[in-house]
């Protein structure tokens, strides 16, 4: 079983469906923090959050603090003698706070409507202490608190909120933590619910005390009660979130805890924006966590930061990508600081298409992404680097089980190699093993093959004519990527000059519009159009003009 596992997104809802579509998994778990603020607008936000500030410092100063604030102010604009200010300032907070409820589940309908297109995998929801109890939400199907679900003889139970007040929330519909620091454990809701479920997986907002729960300027914040179940009992994962600055790979006693940092951007007490973007993918197999990789989502690019792999009975990390790896380490960002390119218009329009049929993919094209991936770890160790990109229907997600799989290879070849593939040493080894390990299952064909030292040299040199880079340019504007983490390196390098990045999409323009006019590729639309209806997905007219301006060769139209 493959988990994908992100938390705290913070409204980060585009990017949710974009790791949806560039991610292969049986269950997805998104944790709290789900939205950001109550509100579309900061103006509403900003005003809401004082007036809460004042009425609860009102309420400290009554001796009130046992109720909350939304009853407090119903009880105190009843009482006889209050002033005109505070009767205005009570009226306000209550309209504001009707409104914040009515926009927060707008707001949790389109996170229903995003991941009810996942159709081939789980999809599970906790909330935080930024997010309303999801009962009360279109999301009350996937909501983990207080709820399991049996996956494959394992048990994943969750239990949301935090132990703390957050300002800007209506205190009326958040989860009723009772599980935090100085909680009794015979009061203790969450404990009392693992005690009844006893999981295999437990999900929480707040982490456990000790792990990935210590605040500058607090120490340690967790849930003790938490920890002490999960010593006790045999728990195989404990996903958290929460402290964004605190994240990391934690394994005690059999149980592996995983804190991912955030996957939206949040602002951090200073005011600054701190980027997201990560998540770790999970596999268990056989009742056991056989494997995790944290990982960062960057637009539609999934980089490989660490893996953690048990070996002779410790996990051992390995670390992947070591400027990102050490750029969160140290709070800084990464990503964001790299200067963002525009593609040429006709790359841009096909994105846009195939990001469209992506959303309806289907469970061929996750069986052959995720074979693929299998594929290239086994025979990896015997190639200096394999990657590959993948194109036609797997591509696009609407593979069907009579579909080819066509393929990009990415080699190594460590010497001056020749464009004839059938006198390339490399290339033949690579294709053989990549056949001895797919058998018959599928179709198989690789339609081109990169050396990537030649594209490296060209990049530093800055050589604009070297076709070999032209043409790795092409794919990594288009395709899907298997085994990125090969290829990753050289896209940064590429993308530290955004202008020279630009001048080879130029070059490949002509090129370009060859490939997408053909008749073969115009064939491939229409029976992409024609699986939608299938399903019974009318092939929206927006999207239907995008593709016909992409096949004329023509710019991009709203």
């Amino acid at each position: 079983m493959k988990i994908v596992y992100l938390t705290d997104i913070h409204g980060a809802f585009e990017r949710v469906k974009n790791l949806l579509v560039e991610t292969v998994a049986d269950v997805y778990i998104i944790a709290g923090d789900l939205i950001d603020i109550p509100f579309y607008n900061m103006d509403s936000a900003i005003k809401y959050h004082e007036l809460q500030t004042y009425f609860h410092a009102l309420r400290r100063r009554m001796e009130q603090e046992g109720t909350i604030i939304e009853d407090f102010i119903d009880e105190l604009l009843d009482m006889p003698n209050v002033s005109d200010e505070i009767q205005e300032m009570g009226s306000k907070y209550q309209q504001y706070t009707i409104r914040a409820r009515r926009v927060m589940q707008q707001k949790y309908k389109i996170i229903e409507n995003i991941v009810s297109t996942k159709q081939s995998a789980l999809c599970l929801c906790l909330p935080g202490n930024y997010d309303m109890d999801l009962k009360y939400t279109s999301l009350h199907e996937r909501d983990l608190h207080l709820h399991w679900y049996q996956v494959e003889h394992l048990k994943i139970a969750g239990y949301g909120g935090a132990d703390t007040w957050t300002a800007g929330i209506p205190e009326r519909y958040v989860v009723n933590h009772q599980a935090g620091i100085g909680v009794d454990d015979k009061k203790n809701e969450m404990n009392r619910f693992f005690k009844a479920v006893k999981p295999d997986i437990i999900v929480s907002h707040q982490p456990a005390h000790g792990v990935h729960d210590r605040l500058s300027f607090k120490g340690p914040s967790g849930s003790p009660a938490l920890r002490t179940y999960c010593e006790n009992n045999p728990v195989l994962l404990c996903l958290t979130g929460h402290i964004h600055s605190d994240w990391g790979f934690f394994e005690s006693d059999g149980t592996v805890y995983l804190n991912p940092s955030n996957f939206g951007e949040v602002t951090t007490v200073t005011g600054e924006v701190s980027e997201g973007g990560f998540f770790h993918r999970i596999e268990v197999d056989a009742g056991r966590v056989v494997g995790v990789k944290f990982r960062k989502l960057v637009d539609d690019r999934v980089y490989d930061i660490a893996d953690y792999v048990p070996e002779n009975g410790k996990w051992t990390e390995r670390v992947v990508d070591a400027e990102r790896f050490e750029a969160l380490r140290r709070g800084e960002n990464f990503d964001m600081k790299v200067k963002k390119y525009s593609h040429i218009p006709e790359i841009v329009l096909f994105k846009e298409i195939k990001q469209f049929f992506r959303m309806f993919q289907t469970q061929e094209s996750e069986e052959r992404v995720e074979r693929l991936e299998e594929v290239v770890q086994r025979i990896e160790g015997k190639l200096d680097d394999i990657a590959m990109d993948l194109v036609g229907s797997v591509n696009l997600g609407m593979s069907q089980p009579s579909s080819d799989i066509d393929v990009v290879l990415y080699l190594r070849c460590n010497a001056q190699c020749s464009e004839m593939l059938v006198n390339c040493e490399h290339f033949k080894q690579a294709e053989r093993l990549i056949r001895e390990q797919l058998g018959d299952d599928y179709k198989f064909e690789i339609i081109d093959c990169i050396d990537l030292t030649v594209v490296e040299r060209s990049i530093r040199e800055k050589n604009y004519e070297c076709e070999v880079t032209q043409r790795f340019v092409t794919y990594r504007s288009i395709c899907r990527p298997v085994n990125y983490r090969v290829i990753a390196p050289l896209e940064d390098l590429l993308n530290d000059d955004i202008e020279f990045r630009m001048e080879l999409e130029g070059s490949i323009r002509s090129y370009f519009k060859i490939f997408v006019t053909t008749s073969q590729h115009i064939r491939s639309f229409d029976k992409y159009e024609s699986r939608l209806k299938s399903i019974g997905i009318k092939l929206p007219e927006a999207i239907r003009r995008k593709i016909i301006h992409y096949l004329q060769g023509g710019p991009p139209t709203a």
